[in-house]
């Protein structure tokens, strides 16, 4: 069986992305239009430029059915890139306006806390690179996009207690945002040995698909664990460093 470059459109993925475009666009329109939303606009955009990115083909044909490495590459993107800059590029009106739907309200203030969003998050990590869910949705596209919503859930979950002002959270302070950031570097390192240390291929997705490139199958599987590890690490230490300073400059004022 041959490799096929065929070109293929992802139909769902340009749906997402267009959908979440038009509601972008009016929340802009309700904050004030795209001057006063600003610099949160670009986040937004190129937010939405990574899913498609990531989703879309060559890499969405790679990671569905070819190569475990490039799998773990759309997970960093759409799992842990993605969704910080899209909820960066909310304006802060839109978030405001959460407040005065009591019930969305409560339901994000239970979701949201820090705890129930990092283990939420793992428990999304772990399940979708269990190599049982991989060769069951790995199979076509409704099951492979299914695992994408799921990391761009799990993602949104993850970063909103950092990012979003809504609901506001006194006691999640520096200190407890750092800690929890540094907390899901280690949580990660779970997957990361299965990926990187198991004697033989998991996937049974990846291990019968037909050769791409140099990599062995085995090789393959271990560059997706070093890839969690390391470019999730980069990531995550990116933010970390980011919330250290700006608690340096916060702790610096009068």
């Amino acid at each position: 069986m041959a490799w096929d470059w065929t070109w293929r459109p992802y139909v769902g993925v340009w749906v997402v992305v267009l959908l979440m475009m038009a509601g972008y666009a009016k929340l802009a329109r309700d904050a004030g239009g795209w001057r006063e939303v600003g610099w949160r606009a670009v986040a937004f955009v190129t937010g939405l430029g990574v899913i498609w990115v990531a989703l879309d083909w060559p890499i969405g044909a790679l990671a569905a059915g070819y190569l475990a490495s490039v799998h773990m590459v759309q997970f960093l993107l759409v799992g842990l890139i993605a969704p910080v800059l899209l909820l960066l590029g909310v304006p802060e009106r839109a978030f405001a306006s959460l407040q005065r739907w009591s019930t969305l309200h409560s339901v994000l203030s239970r979701v949201t806390q820090p705890l129930v969003a990092i283990v939420g998050f793992n428990a999304i990590l772990v399940f979708t690179h269990w190599p049982t869910v991989v060769d069951a949705l790995m199979g076509s596209q409704a099951g492979s996009f299914t695992i994408d919503m799921l990391w761009l859930f799990g993602g949104t979950l993850f970063w909103w207690p950092l990012v979003a002002p809504v609901p506001t959270r006194p006691g999640f302070t520096y200190p407890l945002k750092l800690a929890y950031l540094i907390a899901n570097t280690i949580l990660s390192t779970a997957p990361f040995l299965y990926l990187t240390f198991s004697q033989l291929p998991v996937y049974a997705t990846y291990e019968l698909a037909p050769p791409v490139g140099w990599m062995t199958k085995q090789q393959d599987q271990q560059l997706a664990g070093i890839l969690m590890k390391i470019g999730g690490g980069l990531i995550l230490w990116t933010a970390i460093t980011v919330l250290f300073f700006r608690w340096y400059r916060a702790e610096g004022e009068p």
